[in-house]
């Protein structure tokens, strides 16, 4: 059973179709990207996976249970599908710990005894022990989004999404962010990544997608896509942001 599914999933924005029927499947611990040109799909389709932007039609099954279906409460399975966007939204009047410790403090009423040994960890583990007590303005553009991606793991979600999070880093920001993701993909997390950072989806990811028009057109082993692509669009895709 995969651990994520989408089965034609739609969603449209008044007479806009953004995602046309889209079907993916996310194995346990695998690492999928998301490739395509901007407004071909790839932001909605990680927000309708956390919920934050409910489909028009179609299924999204998490461990096999559909978790789209209307009137139902979306904060239990948010738990369980941690979302990091480009824009670290790191509250400022906090420091780098505070924020980390706030979602599983008021959500899972989790202790500090518990809480903050496992926060340590983590801070530690993505370069960021000596920055615990940092400012966000005190922190970099890597660090702030390094203390993002702690923060969402800190309410040990089974699958984590990525949305373009290098975008906004200046260029050599950006390893130090996809270390983390590559250290994730040791680590057996799944993961969902929308992503312009070809190489590193060519090096790391197990399956490569590449969306067009709100549809998948194409998938397959990273090899596959950026050696031989089938498809024209794809073709036409590669040769442009090589």
């Amino acid at each position: 059973m995969p651990k994520l599914e989408l089965q034609a999933v739609r969603k449209s924005f008044g007479d806009l179709q953004v995602l046309r029927g889209v079907d993916l499947t996310v194995a346990e611990g695998e690492l999928v990207c998301l490739i395509g040109s901007s407004g071909s799909g790839k932001s909605t389709l990680l927000r309708t996976v956390n919920l934050l932007t409910p489909i028009d039609d179609g299924a999204i099954l998490l461990d096999g249970t559909d978790i789209s279906l209307p009137d139902q409460d979306p904060r239990p399975i948010r738990e369980q599908i941690g979302i990091v966007f480009q824009s670290y939204n790191l509250f400022p009047h906090m420091t780098a710990l505070d924020n980390v410790l706030l979602a599983p403090r008021r959500v899972h009423r989790e202790p500090d005894s518990s809480l903050l040994p496992r926060a340590r960890e983590l801070f530690v583990r993505f370069g960021l022990g000596d920055h615990m007590h940092h400012w966000p303005d005190q922190l970099s553009g890597g660090q702030q989004q390094r203390v993002a991606i702690v923060r969402a793991l800190a309410m040990n979600p089974g699958i984590m999404l990525f949305d373009e999070i290098t975008s906004a880093l200046d260029p050599e920001l950006v390893g130090e962010v996809l270390g983390v993701l590559a250290q994730l993909k040791r680590d057996g997390m799944t993961m969902l990544i929308a992503t312009h950072e070809l190489s590193f989806a060519a090096e790391v990811a197990d399956k490569v997608c590449f969306l067009h028009a709100g549809v998948i057109l194409e998938e397959g082993r990273p090899r596959e896509i950026f050696e031989n692509p089938k498809e024209v669009r794809t073709r036409s895709f590669l040769e442009r942001v090589r």
